[in-house]
């Protein structure tokens, strides 16, 4: 049949031209005319028409872009270094600019850049850590705005979580000159057991709670970390050399106080005490040895709010139970001693700083001061919160 097909003559429908050809020579014989093929009659090869390339399956949109494919390939190697995904998206970025689509293109510019078109995990932990947020709280509107306008603005938890590890003490590598008495040399130490350190209870207490802490050496390092930028504009405010190595004197404010009771809001895990009790610290004042003098490149503007207030110790027991606050505080404590007489060697800004500590116990109310700080009776001697002043010299 198809060789009686191939054999029927055609007539030519181009003008001037009135020769008969075979139709199995007809595609050769129009292809000849110089003038518009459109005009000509074409024969129909038959088959479905072509869909559309984005209706296609991966595997067919792969065999109609082939040719593309190589010509691209062979561009992205002699002009881009081989780089064929960089030339894909530059495309596909001048495309969605010519149709005046820049929103996509926006998203698409920053995912090129590195930046993608949501908010950074740290910037999303800084919202949530301000707006005092819970984790649950932060998932809802995570969702909501995901669902509402369907693209991830805000990141998700687990992200946090992961920008969190590099603020969380731990993290950043240090030395003690001399080295801390009766404390590990290792500097990556996160949250530990609350009663690591203690070689056994007071007047042979059997300390019976939950608590977790941070090495206190260890939770002084994330903090400085976290200030870099303050302290060293804080240099720059007053014209001082960014490469200035210290030694630093850092101010600490110790707080320790009962968190009430919490008997009612641990959910549906293990029974727990009463009470909550946490100690906590506030960097104060940052200053400098220059010349004859000590330079302020820090303090502290709130003084007593949350946002500074950075957590050491959190020990699930009564406030009024000083034996086993004082077992639990006393590795602490001894840290916090150690401390005292050595200097903390830390890279900041690229140059390895020194830093010394004093430490005031400001943030203690009257009943935290009896046998955790031996200080005199019931009364502390500090009569600010906000400062060093005591009784004595005010």
């Amino acid at each position: 049949l198809s060789d009686i097909l191939n054999s029927l003559m055609v007539k030519c429908p181009a003008q001037e031209c009135h020769e008969e050809v075979s139709l199995e020579k007809y595609n050769h014989h129009v292809s000849s005319h110089k003038e518009s093929k459109e005009a000509l009659v074409h024969i129909n090869k038959g088959g479905r028409p072509r869909q559309h390339l984005l209706s296609l399956t991966r595997r067919a949109q792969k065999h109609r872009l082939r040719e593309l494919k190589i010509q691209v390939k062979e561009f992205a190697d002699k002009e881009e270094g081989g780089d064929v995904k960089s030339v894909c998206l530059t495309l596909f970025l001048l495309a969605l600019r010519a149709r005046n689509e820049h929103r996509q293109a926006d998203e698409l510019e920053a995912i090129m850049q590195g930046r993608g078109s949501g908010l950074q995990p740290a910037v999303c932990l800084a919202i949530r850590v301000n707006t005092f947020l819970s984790c649950s709280q932060y998932h809802k509107m995570y969702r909501t705005v995901k669902a509402i306008t369907g693209r991830q603005i805000f990141q998700p938890l687990h992200a946090l979580r992961n920008a969190e590890k590099v603020l969380l003490p731990g993290y950043h590598p240090f030395e003690w000159q001399p080295p801390l008495k009766n404390v590990s040399s290792r500097t990556d130490v996160g949250i530990i057991d609350g009663l690591s350190g203690l070689a056994s209870s007071v007047d042979e207490y059997p300390v019976d709670t939950i608590a977790k802490r941070f090495r206190y050496d260890s939770a002084l390092v994330s903090a400085l970390m976290d200030m870099e930028e303050d302290i060293l504009e804080g240099m720059r405010s007053q014209d001082l050399d960014d490469y200035l190595n210290g030694p630093f004197t850092v101010v600490v404010k110790e707080s320790c106080d009962g968190m009430g009771d919490v008997s009612e809001k641990h959910g549906s895990g293990p029974a727990v005490p009463e009470k909550a009790v946490r100690f906590s610290f506030t960097v104060m004042r940052i200053t400098i040895e220059h010349g004859s003098q000590n330079v302020k490149v820090f303090e502290e503007p709130k003084p007593n709010s949350e946002l500074c207030c950075k957590p050491l110790c959190l020990m699930l027991a009564d406030e009024s139970d000083h034996e086993t606050l004082t077992a639990i505080l006393s590795p602490l404590i001894a840290e916090r001693e150690a401390m005292k007489g050595s200097e903390l060697i830390l890279e900041m800004g690229g140059i390895p700083r020194t830093f010394k500590f004093i430490f005031r116990g400001t943030g203690y109310d009257e009943k935290l001061v009896r046998e955790v700080e031996g200080l005199e009776a019931s009364g502390s001697v500090y009569i600010c919160t906000l400062c060093d002043a005591t009784r004595l010299k005010p």
